[in-house]
């Protein structure tokens, strides 16, 4: 595309960029913590919000039961198609709405979107809600070009990605409401994922008898038993430092006991132990097998032990998000612009994490993550206290992005 056209894009963008940091404030003050996971809310204000821009958003309502069964309270996922000439592709951004709650230690309201030096603080501020913008605006600067595109574009906003994503992504593919051809995630803008970790979580509940502080002898202690698999667990963590990733930007598996509830009282031996682990796997690890490992070191460790029940109960298993054909057309345009937009070489590469994208990969959709973000996770503070995103990190994302869906859509 001649030059004359991107820069009437980019001029597009920065004549808007005010419109988009408010459209960003809305989508951040209104709460979307998982748990509870209450965003039909949350799914419906952006339907209106996008309403104003001429847009129509496919309110898709998974049903009440399997919400609940899965442990939320309500979810309405996203679609907002917008076709265009044929003979092109159908290029899909996705960006997740659900949160973490935002815990303690916050200088900001997390939810007041408040901005303070160039930028902007609030829970999702960074993962993923600034998306949300990025990708909106992105598209509205495309077609205010008015240039005769070819192909289609989707917006797919999802609300259960801290969840696992089989009802946000994974519920729209396997329902076949969507099949694009090409998938651009939520991600940071100085860097884009080609792959990612797969994910196990297990929830491990350990059965004893509860009993009088005074006579221990009368019970059967479920802590103790949890705390044999406790030193399972993380007596494995060496083993688990050996195992190493070919894929640049990942390294090991990790393994850890993230949430522990148990007991009634200080002096009753405590009958029952609930604990949640998580379990991540490199890309060149098969799920199946690990999970089949992992629920084998959790048995071992209480083996023969006088009245103890376990039950374990798997949570996720994700797959890893593994590089698919096209993918690298996604990776050289995007990388192509973002030198150009951000002055600096944009790598490609593996993260630890997991995400929603590896659901389009799971169904051979190529898709890559990338969206506004600093140039790590941490400068971010992503899930933690102050959460942020520099105004400029999103300005020059949203750039990238328009650039690259003129690359697939303009017709060239």
């Amino acid at each position: 595309m001649d030059t004359q056209t991107q820069q009437r894009l980019l001029d597009w963008i920065d004549a808007h960029f005010d419109e988009e940091v408010a459209f960003l404030q809305q989508v951040i003050r209104t709460p979307t913590d998982t748990p509870p996971g209450n965003n039909a809310p949350h799914a419906q204000l952006v339907a209106a919000m996008l309403e104003q821009y001429g847009w129509t958003a496919e309110q898709h309502a998974v049903p009440e039961a399997e919400v609940h069964d899965y442990g939320m309270q309500s979810i309405t996922n996203l679609i907002v198609r917008r076709p265009y000439g044929a003979g092109g592709p159908t290029v899909a951004l996705n960006a997740h709405g659900d949160v973490v709650p935002p815990g303690e230690g916050w200088t900001r309201p997390p939810y007041g979107a408040e901005i303070d030096n160039g930028a902007i603080y609030g829970r999702a501020a960074a993962v993923s809600k600034s998306d949300f913008a990025t990708y909106v605006f992105a598209a509205r600067a495309l077609e205010a070009l008015g240039l005769p595109l070819k192909g289609a574009l989707e917006l797919h906003f999802t609300y259960d990605e801290e969840f696992g994503g089989l009802l946000g992504p994974g519920w729209l593919l396997e329902r076949k409401l969507t099949r694009p051809d090409y998938v651009i995630a939520a991600g940071f803008s100085y860097g884009i994922v080609t792959a990612h970790n797969a994910c196990l979580q297990l929830e491990i509940t350990v059965h004893g008898k509860a009993g009088h502080g005074a006579m221990p002898e009368t019970a059967v202690d479920a802590l103790q038993a949890a705390s044999r698999i406790l030193n399972a667990i993380y007596g494995q963590l060496p083993e688990l430092k050996k195992i190493r990733s070919q894929v640049p930007g990942i390294d090991s598996p990790t393994m850890l006991v993230g949430r522990i509830d148990g007991g009634t009282n200080t002096n009753v031996v405590p009958g029952k132990v609930v604990m949640k682990m998580d379990r991540r796997m490199i890309p060149e690890e098969d799920p199946a097998a690990v999970e089949a490992q992992v629920r084998a070191l959790v048995e071992a460790a209480v083996a023969g032990m006088p009245g103890i029940r376990l039950e374990i109960r798997r949570l996720l298993l994700s797959q890893a998000l593994r590089p698919l054909p096209g993918s690298e057309r996604l990776v050289a345009s995007l990388q192509r612009h973002g030198r150009a937009i951000l002055g600096q070489e944009i790598a490609a590469g593996g993260t630890p994490l997991y995400a929603d994208a590896r659901l389009y990969g799971e169904h051979g959709i190529p898709a890559v993550l990338y969206g506004a973000g600093p140039r790590t996770v941490p400068e971010s503070n992503a899930k933690k206290a102050d959460e942020r995103l520099v105004l400029d990190d999103l300005r020059k994302a949203t750039k990238v992005v328009a650039l690259t869906l003129l690359d697939f859509l303009g017709g060239a």
